[in-house]
């Protein structure tokens, strides 16, 4: 399970609770199914005329990924890509394709097999930069269908408050005030629902959908740089370092205050005034010696 997912569903259904509970004299008026109906339903039906059939089934699916966890393993692919590198580089075509056997990310195995069939480099750039390209859309395609969804489900509370309205005006003159207060009831909560469904569910879903996109393309990206380097037949040490600027997390890129950096020990020098302010010094290698 998703630790997040699960934890935003937690604090947000519990808010919720809270809130009812201690503002609420009767919480059971905050169950209407009239409204219910007319927000999910009007919802659902915008979405079977918007989507084709088989993308609408697909949110389920879609669903249980924003609360399954998983995180896609970038390290083992760089320590694969590394090892066949060398192997590459040394021309051993028969071990790369065993260690190939062992690779379970099938973008990685598309890219070297390419390689072994002695592909050209651009044609094999042109395909994966397609792979990358199909995925990316088709995924932005998923999470664009639940922000589409978060802007049905607003509309149609709306409508069912001015559903509500029309009636409590048709028995405004003669109605009871029980009656009367059952319409206002279906029409705010008509609205709740609608506000709740696109804020709660639909947008959070959306947002957390787009991360896993940008997490696989990056990831996508990263092998798609080995393939190029191994094509090019460079060195193990080169394409380790180059594919972990990939997954490195550095706060600043300029300067990290480094393993073992201490301030500059102070001076006592009597009779001599410290200048308010020092430049700070850049420490250059010395020269080798010959």
């Amino acid at each position: 399970m998703n630790p997040s997912s699960v934890i935003g569903a937690v604090v947000g259904l519990l808010t919720l609770l809270i809130v009812v509970a201690l503002s609420a004299t009767d919480a059971s008026m905050y169950l209407n199914l009239p409204g219910l109906a007319i927000v999910l339903g009007g919802t659902c039906a915008a979405l079977f005329i918007a989507y084709p059939l088989q993308e609408v089934l697909r949110i389920f699916k879609l669903v249980r990924t924003v609360f399954r966890n998983d995180q896609h393993d970038q390290q083992r692919d760089i320590e694969e890509l590394v090892s066949m590198a060398q192997l590459w580089m040394n021309t051993d075509v028969h071990k790369v394709e065993q260690a190939l056997k062992k690779v379970s990310n099938p973008f990685l195995r598309t890219g070297v097999q390419l390689i072994i069939d002695n592909t050209p480099e651009d044609q094999i750039i042109e395909v994966l930069q397609w792979r990358v390209a199909r995925l990316r859309a088709r995924e932005q395609a998923e999470a664009q269908m639940f922000r589409v969804m978060a802007t049905f489900a607003p509309a149609f509370g709306m409508l069912g408050t001015l559903v509500a309205l029309i009636n409590l005006m048709a028995v405004l003159g003669d109605g009871s005030m029980t009656m009367i207060g059952q319409h206002l009831a279906v029409g705010l909560m008509t609205t709740f629902y609608g506000i709740l469904l696109a804020n709660l569910v639909c947008k959070p879903i959306a947002l957390k959908l787009e991360r896993r996109t940008a997490r696989r393309i990056e990831s996508m990206n990263m092998v798609l740089q080995g393939i190029s380097m191994m094509c090019e037949k460079r060195g193990p040490a080169v394409v380790r370092e180059t594919l972990n600027s990939f997954v490195m997390h550095v706060e600043d890129e300029i300067y990290d205050g480094g393993l073992t950096a201490k301030a500059p020990p102070k001076s006592k020098t009597e009779g001599q005034v410290k200048p308010a302010a020092q430049p700070v010094s850049i420490t250059r290698p010395a020269p080798a010696r010959q």
